[in-house]
């Protein structure tokens, strides 16, 4: 499954979610049985390559995330999380919040 996050750097570990507007990179997860298989970055997420992504993770729910749903990626919102490791955590145990319409 995949997993794009809007992020403000490229470290796997140091980089945070941060809002549409503040982006730097965006982070493409692959998230594979419980794990993280892959994290790769990316400046412009219409040049990833992928048919599918699963989830887009944003820093919250007041983010504009109509262009995605209408790409049919599930939107998710981050509650207290910072960085991709503790989204990732948060992701795992359902933690996250569904954004809706």
């Amino acid at each position: 499954m995949l997993i794009l996050i809007p992020v403000d750097g490229t470290d796997p570990k140091l980089s945070k979610v941060t809002t549409l507007p503040d982006r730097k990179k965006w982070a493409l997860i692959d998230f594979d049985e419980g794990m993280v298989k892959a994290v790769d970055f990316y400046d412009d997420r219409t040049k990833i390559g992928r048919d599918w992504i699963d989830f887009v993770v944003l820093a919250n729910k007041f983010e504009s995330y109509m262009e995605f749903m209408e790409e049919g990626i599930m939107v998710l919102c981050v509650r207290e999380e910072e960085t991709i490791e503790e989204m990732i955590e948060a992701f795992k145990f359902k933690e996250l919040d569904e954004v809706g319409y």
